[in-house]
């Protein structure tokens, strides 16, 4: 097995590098069944190729989590919708969410501001 190399500089970039998150696949229920599985990280023995599946996991992850988080916003957004006649109040929202009816006003304005287009800046 050869050494991992270092990638070139790329120079500097007004704007900061991004990561490409690694793909997220389901793991098939044999898998699921084992405790200790966990995106077959267990068997990798180069602690190497480990801190970087690791890593590729942890970064998709974070993505993950931050499009589903938009996804509620907008939703919230919609089903508070004073256009809808079929509205929900914030207190409702929260208790389906599972969130405070504080969260659930600013997930309602969050997902406003994404509706109209602001969406956020990375």
């Amino acid at each position: 097995m050869s050494e991992p190399q270092s990638a070139p500089d790329a120079g500097p970039s007004d704007r900061p590098r991004r990561l490409k998150p690694a793909q997220l696949l389901f793991e098939p229920p044999e898998a699921v069944a084992d405790p200790e599985h966990f995106f077959d990280l267990e068997s990798i023995e180069d602690p190497r190729e480990l801190l970087a599946r690791s890593t590729e996991l942890a970064l998709a992850f974070r993505a993950a989590a931050d499009r589903a988080t938009e996804f509620q916003a907008v939703a919230a957004a919609q089903l508070a919708d004073p256009r809808r006649f079929d509205r929900l109040s914030t207190a409702v929202i929260a208790e389906r969410a599972e969130w405070s009816e504080d969260y659930a006003k600013k997930m309602v304005e969050f997902g406003r501001d994404l509706l109209r287009g602001g969406g956020t800046e990375e």
